[in-house]
């Protein structure tokens, strides 16, 4: 039985990322020697404390796999995992991510990963739109960070609910001593994303206490798009709607100057008030509006974060304090002008601001121009996040212990949007101030008005009068409660029968203010008040109760063909007060039929319970391109009052969206079986391979703006949600989350692993890919029919599904010598355009590292990611930026040093 524990020690030390390199035990030591270093610990995946691997996937990275590549970031770090797919991260103006980072485990969205510290549970992100129903990893340091363990399994049955794809478990140093300070710098091959970075880890033990305390500052600067050729010039074209503008009114046909009431432009730099400098436009009046935007965003970081453990009696107290602040931002071309008749836009005959001597006015009236006089728009991000808490664990007898925590955290950020634009004040301006004909209380923006004249630039006091900033304020806040014991309750022939059990509480809390001016009604224009989307806030709560039970139950052991059996069980009871209560189960099993190999299988129920940004989000205004059916048919069910000859101007269609406080949890279903393998033939050698299966069901999802469209057209159905002008033209369409549809996922992961120690140094090899099987969406249409889409290979707007995804890598130590090599690869994908496929490449980077140990003190490391430079592959769907920020890394060829001194 000491050598089969050895060997699933080994085993255990094997299961790591691609990235680790960690040290191997030696198969020479003595059976006693390697049962006295075996640790009985708890494993990611299960609650009972054990010296053997779990029937579930756990890959580790240690503290040296996190540092490898350099990176300033745990979630880029992790989201290099094979089993990583789309995710939030650095991505710039045209992304979604607003400074955050987030992890998306087997495709499946990260509001569907768990993330853990410690064990315990982490507060959800802030986002500028309203909190997130994720956890941004940008509020975890790297810097307090000692290791991480993925789950790649369900554990809603361990853990609760959100862990239908997989657990994260963040692990912080633990009983360190001394102090250590690293140094970082870096910067791409162009010059840019200039990073900066200093940690100081601080550790002492007072009696058997021991204090830590940690200090992170990070620096990032961004990306342009004109410092990439992939993203320097839009693949979709530029805009015609230039700086210039391109005015439109009917009444200028009366002036004798040619003008036939079309669109009217003049040339750059042309005076405006002259009337023969303005001509119809041309194929030559183009703008780059994405000019000056961000491939990658600038984040600057501030961590800190002190520990404690205290030994009191027989009881091992824990104390934790962590505050962290990001300052993020994006920046956007400047506002596209909003300026049109049909919206109450009214430009006067007063040749103070209109020296065409008619006034522009009416449906036909509008003005389409990109306002750089008003620079370009900024919208910045200041989040902090505060978390306490406060633990304790014990000892009951030989055979059991207990632990019980205690945390509360929040997220608390304020968002500015600078450079946007006041549009009543800007529709006053255009009357150059007269408010004869206003008949509600505009005294306040009287008090300062300046005529806005738009034929010519606009002078600093204009622009300070129409420009407007924008504020936000929102906070996501969590209590949780856990308490827990495991022990053994009777010796079986094959082992112990042991056992878990535990209860927690958990509160969770949002409060989104919306900025009052960007929500208000407008007084002079019948659009917005302001250039920025209106919308409600959000506010809401829930608690749930829960309790759980698991058991580990050895079967057979030392039997031919029969090494080792075991069945793990486990259930989970959930209380919650919005939808209810839920009860979801898991089994498992893992069986040695001989030394060397084992397999393991689990099935496992999951649900992810509404978030509060589904439940109670206020509605709030954004856009979606859409396309109209009443515009080739205006004779359908659903398009009585659209005129004959209506034809879609815009395709980007305004959508008003909320919370659904209806809705119920989506539920899953998991299966994995696995197979490991140490063959006894081989030193250092291990293989695993996993298949999974996951099926999701009362998949929260919105219906769509398209599906709304097409259910109102063609049968006349839910056409109250959509709002019309006189025109035929869609003014709103109100859209929000529903139980609707479903999901299925499965695949393969492979692990391999590989170790040398000889004369010429410790070689480390790994190797680990992710195959996609399935990925199956099953839609409702418009009809109420459902239809399923297998997405895999495809590629969409910031999301990518290849088959493959890899890693490998080689680590090399001797002496005081250190190197590293590795390479990442995503497969191949296929994106659609205009229904025809458009193959989107494989792409491989690589990266090396060396540095150099003096006097087991100072360390320096110099690093270069990407040598190659490889740039990402251009997609078309990805419109804008030209390719999948989720998915590729644009910054190139990246070199950096990092220097540590421990002392």
């Amino acid at each position: 039985m000491s050598n089969l524990i050895f060997r699933k020690t080994l085993l255990s030390a094997a299961m790591v990322s691609v990235f680790s390199h960690c040290q191997w035990a030696q198969a020479a030591e003595s059976d006693e020697q390697s049962q006295s270093e075996t640790e009985v610990i708890a494993i990611t995946g299960s609650r009972i404390k054990r010296q053997t691997e779990t029937t579930s996937p756990v890959q580790e990275l240690d503290l040296e796999a996190l540092n490898q590549t350099g990176s300033m970031s745990l979630g880029e770090v992790l989201q290099e995992l094979p089993s990583v797919g789309s995710s939030l991260n650095g991505n710039g103006s045209g992304g979604t991510s607003h400074g955050t980072s987030s992890l998306n485990l087997r495709n499946l969205g990260a509001n569907r990963s768990l993330v853990l510290v410690n064990g315990q549970r982490w507060v959800n992100g802030a986002g500028t739109r309203g909190f997130r129903d994720f956890v941004d990893m940008n509020t975890i340091p790297q810097a307090i960070v000692s290791r991480v363990e993925v789950l790649q399994d369900g554990a809603t049955a361990i853990y609760g609910a959100d862990a239908i794809a997989g657990v994260v478990n963040i692990y912080t140093h633990s009983d360190y001593v001394g102090t250590r300070i690293k140094t970082y710098y870096g910067e791409s091959s162009e010059g840019d994303r200039e990073t900066a970075n200093i940690d100081m880890l601080w550790g002492k033990d007072v009696g058997e206490s021991n204090f830590m305390f940690a200090a992170s500052y990070t620096d990032q600067k961004p990306v342009y798009t004109q410092d990439r050729e992939l993203t320097a010039v839009p693949l979709n074209g530029l805009t015609g709607y230039t700086p210039e503008g391109f005015f439109r009114e009917n009444d200028l046909a009366t002036l004798g100057l040619g003008f036939d009431g079309s669109d009217i432009t003049r040339d750059f730099g042309a005076d405006g008030e002259d009337l023969n400098n303005w001509r119809d436009p041309t194929d030559a009046d183009e703008y780059n509006r994405y000019h000056n935007n961000y491939v990658v965003g600038p984040s600057e970081r501030t961590a800190l974060y002190g520990q404690a453990l205290i030994p009191f009696g027989e009881i091992n107290f824990r104390i934790e304090a962590l505050y962290n602040k990001r300052v993020s931002d994006q920046q956007f071309s400047q506002v596209l002008s909003s300026v049109r008749g049909s919206r109450g836009f009214a430009i006067a005959n007063d040749p103070a601001v209109n020296p065409f001597g008619v006034e522009f006015s009416g449906s036909d009236f509008r003005l389409s121009s990109f306002m750089t006089d008003n620079d370009y728009r900024v919208n910045e991000q200041n989040v902090e996040t505060t978390r306490l808490g406060i633990g304790a664990d014990g000892e009951l007898s030989d055979d059991w212990s207990w632990d019980g925590y205690l945390s509360w955290a929040q997220n608390k950020g304020e968002f500015t949007s600078y450079n946007q634009l006041h549009l009543d004040k800007l529709a006053l301006g255009l009357l150059n101030c007269d408010t004869s004909g206003i008949n509600v209380d505009v005294s306040d923006l009287e008090a300062d008005c300046v005529g806005v004249n738009l034929f010519n630039p606009l002078t600093d006091a204009m622009v300070n009068y129409i420009n407007f900033t924008g504020h936000d304020k929102n906070k996501a806040s969590q209590i949780d409660f856990t308490l827990n014991a495991t022990g053994n309750i009777i010796e079986l022939p094959a082992g112990d029968l042991a056992m878990a059990f535990g209860i927690e509480y958990r509160k969770e809390k949002g409060d989104d203010v919306s900025d009052s001016v960007i929500s208000s009604t407008p007084r002079i224009n019948s659009y917005r008040t302001t250039s920025s989307s209106p919308r409600l806030g959000t506010n809401g709560e829930y608690d749930l109760k829960e309790a759980y039970a698991e058991f580990s139950i050895p079967l057979l052991e030392g039997k031919t063909f029969a090494e080792y059996l075991e069945l793990s069980l486990a259930t989970r009871f959930s209380d919650y007060s919005t939808f209810g209560s839920t009860t979801n189960s898991k089994a498992g099993l893992l069986f040695t039929p001989v030394e060397g190999l084992s397999f393991r299988a689990t099935w496992a129920e999951g649900f992810r319970a509404p978030s509060i940004l589904e439940l109670f989000e206020g509605q709030r205004v954004t856009f979606s391109p859409v396309s109209d059916p009443c515009a080739t048919d205006n004779t359908l069910p659903g398009c009585t009052g659209v005129p004959a000859d209506f034809e879609q101007s815009d395709s980007n269609i305004q959508l008003t969206t909320g919370g659904n406080s209806y809705l119920q949890p989506e539920t899953s279903e998991n299966t994995s079986v696995g197979v490991i393998f140490i063959p006894t033939f081989m030193d250092n050698f291990s293989l695993t391979l996993d298949w999974y299966g996951i099926d999701i069901n009362n998949t929260i999802s919105e219906f769509g703006a398209q599906n709304i469209l097409e259910l109102c057209a063609f049968q006349n159905r839910n056409c109250e949600v959509i709002s019309r002008n006189s025109l035929g033209e869609i003014e709103n369409i109100i859209d929000g989350p529903v139980n609707l549809n479903s999901t299925s996922v499965s695949g393969m992961d492979v692990f391999m692993r590989y170790a040398i120690d000889n004369q010429s140094g410790q070689w480390d090899f790994t190797a680990n890919f992710s195959k996609l099987n399935e990925l199956t969406e099953v839609s409702t249409l418009s009809d109420g029919s459902t239809q399923e889409e297998d997405l895999v290979g495809t590629a969409a707007s910031r999301e990518s599904y290849p088959e493959w995804r890899g890693a490998i890598s080689a680590n090399w130590k001797q002496n005081d010598w250190f190197a590293a090599y590795s390479a990442r690869y995503i497969g191949d994908t296929t994106e659609k355009v205009i229904n025809q496929p458009r193959s989107i490449g494989s792409v491989t980077t690589h990266n090396i590292s060396a540095g150099y140990h003096f006097d087991d003190r100072l360390t320096v490391k110099l690093g270069i990611n990407n040598i190659a430079d490889t740039q990402p592959p251009s997609s078309i769907t990805n419109t804008n930026i030209n390719f999948d920020q989720n998915t590729y890394n644009p910054v190139g060829r990246f070199t950096y040093m990092q220097a540590s001194y421990e002392f």
